[in-house]
């Protein structure tokens, strides 16, 4: 057979047998060299490039640039030209805005840019690829907004701002309101009638994104919103500096106008817009009030509920 004749002149081919080794020669280079780097830190590997891309999208954003986390994470955009349009008018606080090169110059188009030319806002022109990826992909026909982080003050110094007023002292809770157009509406409100502040829950609340800015009216501009790690631990400091816990319930032992302590310093409890107040908040009130409505209607729109509220009690003070 060819390799293994053993006559003279034969060829022996190298098979699997024994082979000289290396006698450490390669050991010894790789010496010194440290462990492997990770696959994501090989410029070369598709690891390390899935990382940077990563790195570009915005915060708040999944894979494919939808979004993603709790209210509050990243910044807040206001994306298409009604929207912009419509925030520009209301006040909203712009941090920077954003124009797509080519971006077709319509009537809206034309309002954003005379709007935000009065304000002293400038829009910085980038390609259309560039606005998909900075608002995750968003639909912004050209046009979009980010507003800065909103800066939420805390419980410990609303409670200081409340009971520093000229007023009686007036604060406004929610319980689990997680619509931000309730939020800004009960918001604006609240600084209607006279109240020092709005606190509100950090989790299963909404917060003060740009529906919720915008609802509001310009209000969240000059109304203290404090947002509290423990909304019922800040209850209890708030009954403990002497305020008169109201919360707000369908089944509340009497009309919100005729329950006692609306003249003192107070705290209205709105509960969220389907399951009402929770069992804790429920325990940390001094009463429970309602608004009359006719039988056939279940319930007030949280947003209205407070506003209602609102209006009563500040006739009961003002009277």
């Amino acid at each position: 057979m060819a390799g293994n004749s053993q006559r003279k002149g034969a060829v022996r081919r190298k098979g699997k047998g024994n082979t000289a080794g290396s006698g450490g020669r390669i050991r010894r280079s790789l010496a010194g060299k440290g462990p492997t780097p990770k696959a994501e830190d090989r410029e070369y590997h598709k690891a390390h490039r899935a990382k940077k891309a990563a790195a570009r999208r915005p915060s708040g954003s999944g894979p494919r640039g939808e979004r993603t986390g709790r209210p509050g994470t990243g910044p807040e955009w206001v994306a298409g030209r009604n929207p912009a349009l419509e925030a520009l008018t209301a006040g909203i606080p712009v941090k920077t805005a954003y124009v797509a090169e080519g971006a077709d110059r319509d009537e809206r188009l034309r309002g954003i840019l005379k709007t935000a030319a009065d304000q002293g806002i400038v829009l910085l022109e980038v390609t259309r690829a560039e606005l998909d990826r900075l608002t995750g992909g968003a639909v912004h026909q050209g046009v979009a907004l980010q507003l800065p982080e909103f800066r939420y003050a805390h419980p410990d110094d609303l409670l200081a701002t409340a009971l520093e007023s000229e007023a009686e002292p007036l604060v406004v809770a929610l319980d689990g309101v997680t619509d931000p157009r309730n939020l800004g509406a009960i918001v604006r409100s609240a600084a209607a009638f006279g109240a020092s502040g709005v606190l509100i829950p950090e989790r299963r609340s909404a917060g003060m994104t740009a529906a919720a800015w915008k609802t509001s009216a310009g209000a969240a501009a000059r109304l203290p919103i404090a947002r509290a790690t423990n909304l019922n631990r800040s209850l209890q400091a708030y009954a403990k500096a002497g305020f008169t816990l109201v919360g707000l319930a369908g089944e509340g032992d009497a009309d919100i106008a005729s329950v006692p302590g609306t003249d003192g310093p107070l705290v209205l409890l709105v509960g969220s817009e389907g399951d009402g107040l929770s069992r804790l908040s429920r325990e940390a009130c001094h009463q429970l009030a309602r608004i009359p409505i006719a039988s056939d209607v279940e319930s007030l729109n949280a947003g209205v509920a407070a506003g209602v509220a609102l209006y009563e009690i500040s006739r009961v003070r003002n009277g």
